[in-house]
């Protein structure tokens, strides 16, 4: 005989992913370029990918030299990289590709206001700060504080003072 399995009730509880860290640690890929616009981040041609988990590895594909970026990224890695990072076109590609890469943290001298509007937004961290006079070496590890701003380089100790999130880009944060 046939026995109806018993209904189970649907949660309706809602679930608040955990927040994002305040305090963020990570290899660097130090690259000191000017002018990285987003046609170097992620190339017009793969703008048709709209699946985020496909973007990652078409990441840096057309900046020379970083051709393998994407197949050797990990993780929690942070960038490090010089003036007016993400100029160019509008396009949110340039900023899901480190999500989908699962990058900790982007640090530029400075940045195209629409991408940096765009990778806020997204809940990407993105900081401001000159680490390229800094002595770090590309593979070097650093301890960023995204609340204060404080940039610890691990293997020397020297600490450098970055932007601090504001408010508003620490809310949309913590909130992914």
């Amino acid at each position: 005989l046939f026995k109806p399995k018993p209904m189970v009730k649907a949660s309706h509880e809602h679930r608040t992913p955990p927040a994002a860290p305040l305090v963020v640690e990570g290899r660097i890929w130090l690259i000191p370029k000017d002018n990285i616009d987003t046609d170097m981040i992620f190339h017009n041609r793969h703008l048709t990918i709209t699946d985020m988990r496909e973007m990652g590895q078409y990441t840096f594909g057309n900046l020379p030299g970083l051709e393998h970026f994407s197949k050797t990224a990990q993780p929690g890695d942070i960038i490090v990289t010089g003036k007016n990072f993400g100029a160019g076109s509008s396009r949110q590609q340039a900023v899901d590709c480190f999500k989908s890469l699962r990058i900790g943290l982007l640090i530029a001298r400075s940045f195209g206001s629409i991408y940096f509007r765009n990778a806020v937004n997204a809940g990407f961290p993105v900081m401001t700060a000159d680490l390229l006079e800094s002595g770090l070496k590309d593979g070097e590890h650093i301890r960023v504080s995204l609340a204060t701003g404080e940039i610890e380089l691990l293997a020397t100790g020297v600490k450098v003072q970055g932007r601090p999130f504001p408010p508003v880009q620490l809310d949309i944060y913590r909130k992914g």
